[in-house]
Parts: structure tokens; sequence; C-alpha cells
């Protein structure tokens, strides 16, 4: 079920440490330089109202928030070493103990939607199509929300990350009706598509790149057609995509999505998702929009390092 992606929209190199366009696959784990980086973008969320203008009025806006946005091993070393200019992540947990993120007014506050793509059972577990659930998992793990509750056909957990209400979900109907739980389930919470943060996989990516899109179409993925078909076309719901590669010549693509990981992709994928938990709580911090910014102003870095690495 091969997925497409829109011209606007700039691949991004596997993570970490990649060279622009290598598979996440050659990788063989993040460098200690990366390592560091990447713990740094992770510290507890700080958003609260502040005296004076805000961080983002003093952001450059390089990148239109219909554009989409790439992340990249290069843009976390920057955000690391430019906090003002990138979204500033991390647990709800660690933001309690400093009384950070939680001292949102109830006014601001507002409620997402955060759907995991996959299919249910041990079966299918650790298999490439089952990468939007890999990721909810990990998220639910490091927030310490319990993501076993079933509502509308879906396995969901409810909790508070970066000052924002989340409810974490993971459709059981299978892939090909998705869309039927989400549907569902934002009528009863009451959010609308622009908070419905669809988390997926992506055949046209390299294995292990990101990508954070605000809308689109399915591009023959099954799990996104169910929920545009539900939602209604014009619904524009965000989209996080994290790449899994093309197949290799003479395998069927749902033989291939199917498929468990091997080893070596594994390793990749492992730190696509811990990149892309840091990526929903950036969007939770800031809003779609002005995360996709954050990640514009770091394009340029990103570019010029992948260039000087060729």
């Amino acid at each position: 079920m091969p997925v497409s992606t829109r011209r606007s929209a700039t691949h991004v190199p596997a993570f970490p440490g990649a060279k622009h366009g290598q598979s996440g696959s050659a990788l063989g784990g993040p460098s200690a330089p990366m390592q560091r980086a990447h713990a740094a973008m992770r510290r507890p969320c700080t958003h609260q109202a502040r005296a004076g203008p805000a961080p983002s009025s003093k952001r450059r806006r390089l990148a239109s928030p219909t554009d989409g946005a790439t992340y990249s091993s290069a843009a976390a070393a920057a955000a690391a070493a430019a906090p003002e200019q990138a979204a500033a992540v991390g647990s709800s947990r660690g933001a309690e103990a400093v009384g950070s993120s939680h001292e949102t007014s109830p006014h601001t506050m507002e409620t997402w939607l955060v759907v995991g793509l996959g299919n249910p059972g041990s079966t299918y577990a650790r298999t490439r199509h089952n990468v939007g659930f890999m990721i909810v998992d990990a998220l639910a793990k490091e927030e310490g929300i319990e993501c076993r509750k079933l509502e509308a056909s879906a396995a969901v957990g409810r909790g508070t990350i970066c000052g924002q209400r989340v409810v974490l979900v993971k459709p059981v109907t299978f892939m090909n009706n998705s869309g039927d739980s989400v549907s569902e389930l934002t009528k009863k919470y009451g959010v609308p598509p622009s908070r419905v943060l669809v988390v997926t996989d992506d055949l046209d990516q390299p294995t292990a790149g990101i990508k954070l899109k605000p809308k689109g179409g399915h591009g023959g993925h099954n799990g996104l057609r169910s929920i545009i078909a539900r939602l209604g076309d014009d619904a524009g719901f965000p989209r996080l995509k994290v790449g899994i590669g093309r197949p290799p010549p003479g395998t069927p693509v749902p033989n291939y999505v199917l498929q468990d990981f091997t080893d070596e992709e594994q390793a990749a994928i492992d730190g696509a998702v811990a990149m892309s938990c840091t990526v929903v709580r950036s969007v939770l911090s800031l809003g779609f929009e002005r995360a996709v910014s954050g990640v514009g102003l770091l394009k340029s870095t990103a570019a010029t390092d992948s260039t000087e690495d060729a």
C-alpha cells in the first residue's frame, strides 16, 4: 500500500546521524553527540505564560505551515543548541515536578487525539505496518498513561502532555477500518480534525525517516483512506509519517508491510520512535503551525550539514 508524498514536503534523512537520503538500516546507532542533542530536546515542557513577548514573536518564519516539515539529526542538534528557536519538549511528569506546563489556563487547554495506525494482536506487533502503534505505545509508557480502555473499537488512554489534554488512540478494527474508531472518538470528545494527529508508516520515505504534514490525501494507504472517508475529504487532519522504505524487487507491497523489521532496520526504527515522541510533544506544546515553523527555522542547518557530509 504505497503512500505518496506531496512536492511541497521535503524528505527527511533517517534518524539519527544519517546523511540526506541514506537508509536508516545503514546507520549503526546514534553518535554520542546526537544522543546528547536528543536528550536535550527532551527537557520538560516550559511553555507557560511569561512576561515580555512570547518566543514565537521573535522567531523568523522560514516555512509555511502548509509545506509540512521534516526532522533530522542535524535539526535535533540545532534545536538543542538554540532551544528558543525550536520546540522545547519533554514529559508531562517532568513538567509537573518543576511546575510548568500544567499551569496552563483551562481556557487555553485543548484536547488532542493522537492516533497510531496499525493492526491489533501479537502477530503484527513488530511489523512495518505497525509503526504508528509503536510510537503511541512508547509515548504512553513515557508519560505514564494506560492505553488499555476500550472505546469506540479502539484502545484508548487519557492524560495530559505538555499542558494539553490528550487521548491516545490505537484502533483495533484492523488498518482498513481505522476511520470508524477515529470518527466516533472525534464526536465523543468534541475534537476537530485539526487536532487529530495521525501517526502512520510511509513507504515513500527511507527507513526511519520522519515527516510532519498538516494534511494530504491517502496516497494508497488504507488506514488514511478509511479516516478520510469517515471525516470527509476536506477534513485536513495532520499526520506524522515514519518511513519504512520500499520493498525489494519481487516482493508484493502487502507482504512487505506485514513483515517484521530486520534487526538492522529495527535499530533505526527504535531511534525514529523516540524522535517521533519528541515531535508529538512539540506539536502539543506549540500547536501544529508553530511546530512546523520551528522546524523550518532549522531546515537551512540540516541542508548545510547534509551537503557537507555528502
